[in-house]
């Protein structure tokens, strides 16, 4: 039996790769989660293999009652306070994830954990002058804590592989949405102003770009990744690399929703909204092995499971 923790488990991403993962009854997963962002409701219910635990990784006392109790072969660093505009009026609580990254890479060190993996972003590469973004250049451009912090931490997680030979894997992830993501997020804030026909409201002009990776291609990427044991000590893009604007995905959702909806433009954002995000995802489709889920089929598979009666 393999034993995985996941930090950040009830949260969009994590409880979708928990999904995954207990169903495989080779696997015993342990989810820990502060519950600020994250729902408890996110997880599937009824698998002996999985168990819960309300934890702040950024208290050590807590993590380390957790992780010495187990003895995980692997842990997955996804615990971090998410969202752009939640991040930028946070600052500190931002910088406080230092101390969890630290958490997890000391315990795993001294516990002997085979191999640790780390939630990093596609905001490390800042607004960045070379598209796609490739994994082997950051620009350290950006000034925003929350950058700082996914640097910060991919920096830590590299040193503790080169000082204690502890091996890792990094996941930039691109922007990820699906039926369980929060409605602070883009497409489901989208969604549901649309559903409700209700004025969708930008930021800017909305010509500003994003790439939108749905759900189950970043689960079965990372699953993969997991258990063939696949890019270690190696960063790799987790995303879809088809752009489209913010005013073309506000429009393409009024349409897929037969929405009355108008947009309205607000002012533009005074810091964290990049003109444009672009990775290049050609580790993931190596290993995905088929194209990703569009942003329109991904739109519609939300509107389904979340509005169909």
């Amino acid at each position: 039996m393999t034993k995985i923790l996941i930090t950040g488990g009830a949260g969009n991403l994590g409880s979708s790769l928990v999904h995954t993962l207990v169903q495989r009854q080779n696997y015993e997963v342990v989810v820990v989660d502060n519950l600020t962002t994250g729902n408890k409701a996110n997880l599937p219910q009824g698998y002996p293999n999985l168990k819960f635990f309300k934890c702040d990784v950024n208290i050590y006392s807590e993590l380390a009652a957790i992780m010495q109790a187990f003895q995980f072969d692997y842990v997955l660093h996804y615990a971090a306070v998410v969202g752009v505009k939640r991040t930028l009026e946070n600052p500190l609580a931002v910088l406080q994830d230092i101390e969890g990254i630290k958490n997890i890479l000391n315990l795993s060190r001294d516990l002997g954990v085979k191999r640790v993996f780390y939630a990093s972003s596609s905001e490390v590469y800042g607004e960045s002058t070379q598209l796609p973004q490739k994994e082997d250049i950051t620009p350290l451009n950006c000034k925003l804590p929350y950058a700082i912090v996914k640097n910060v931490g991919e920096a830590f997680f590299r040193s503790y592989q080169k000082e204690y030979g502890l091996p890792f894997g990094i996941f930039r992830f691109f922007n990820t949405y699906g039926p369980k993501q929060s409605s602070d997020f883009v497409i489901p804030r989208f969604i549901e102003s649309a559903m409700n026909n209700q004025d969708i409201t930008i930021y800017g002009n909305g010509h500003q770009t994003r790439t939108f990776c749905y759900v189950d291609d970043n689960v079965e990427t990372v699953f993969k990744i997991i258990d063939r044991q696949l890019l270690v000590n190696e960063i790799i893009n987790i995303g879809c690399s088809i752009e489209i604007n913010i005013r073309d995905l506000a429009e393409k959702i009024i349409a897929l929703t037969n929405s009355s909806s108008s947009i309205i433009h607000l002012p533009a954002l005074k810091e964290g909204d990049m003109s444009r995000r672009q990775p290049d995802n050609a580790k993931m489709l190596g290993i995905l092995g088929k194209q990703p889920v569009s942003v329109e089929n991904g739109i519609k598979n939300i509107i389904s499971l979340r509005y169909s009666s």
